[in-house]
């Protein structure tokens, strides 16, 4: 199943998307605890595609591919490396990537993101795949000159925007088959990798969160980013896509 949310007249509403992928079937109720699929369908061209879900908080993996380590001029870390975006960071699919004033310097990094679909705490790995209620595409927008001037990562990567989400969270996606990974710019092929070059796998990095910090339904960890991160632009559309999950796209532009 892959669910969405949309925007409704009276008020966001979650949907199921049809199985011909061109039209969204309307939920009644929650499917992070129950639901039912109703009667209506709408195409999904007359809607608005919001945020597949809004997190408390979403924890996120650096240098969790060995490409991706090696350029930025260091080595993969003996355990995962974590940082945090704020839930006000988050956007959905469509939605506009703003390039704060206060970075000249403001790059991509496409990734896969697993939603978590009850309270956990402490999560060992072989259980690692009960507390997941699915997957999504994600882009861990980073103003790398802050990054660099900081010396640490919450300015840089937490900027409003800069946690696209989208454009649905599919159940039933399997992480472990080491499906595709890809950045486009424009149609520029800028990143490309298979999601088994992680160095830490999904069980892995629940585990390790969970071990600090209680997760709880709708919390997402974005798991890492492989080589070909880069500069974006005002005017320019980026697209995450993972193989057999679906594509992330945003369009960019310069803060107003």
């Amino acid at each position: 199943m892959r669910f969405l949310r949309v925007s409704r007249p009276d008020g966001p509403a979650f949907a199921a998307l049809h199985a011909d992928g061109q039209h969204a079937i309307l939920v009644e109720g929650n499917p992070f605890r129950e639901y039912t699929l109703t009667d209506r369908v709408a195409p999904l061209e007359k809607l608005t595609l919001l945020p597949p879900v809004l997190p408390s908080k979403v924890l996120c993996v650096g240098k969790n591919y060995r490409d991706h380590a090696a350029e930025m001029g260091g080595d993969v870390p003996a355990e995962p490396l974590i940082f945090s975006k704020p839930s006000t960071a988050v956007i959905g699919p469509g939605e506009r990537i703003v390039l704060p004033e206060l970075s000249e310097e403001v790059h991509h990094e496409a990734e896969l993101a697993v939603v978590i679909g009850r309270i956990c705490k402490s999560v060992p790995v072989e259980d690692a795949a009960e507390v997941v209620m699915g997957y999504l595409c994600a882009n861990d927008v980073t103003a790398r000159d802050l990054q660099r001037r900081d010396g640490q990562w919450t300015r840089s990567k937490g900027f409003d925007t800069f946690a696209p989400i989208g454009p649905w969270i599919d159940t039933d996606f399997d992480p472990s088959a080491g499906a595709a990974i890809t950045c486009r710019v424009d149609g520029e092929e800028r990143q490309r990798s298979t999601l088994d070059q992680m160095v830490f796998g999904v069980a892995e990095l629940i585990a390790w969160c969970s071990a600090f910090a209680t997760l709880l339904p709708g919390d997402v960890i974005m798991t890492g980013t492989p080589a070909g991160v880069g500069p974006i632009t005002a005017g320019q559309t980026v697209e995450v896509e993972v193989e057999g999950l679906g594509t992330l796209s945003n369009p960019v532009v310069a803060a107003s």
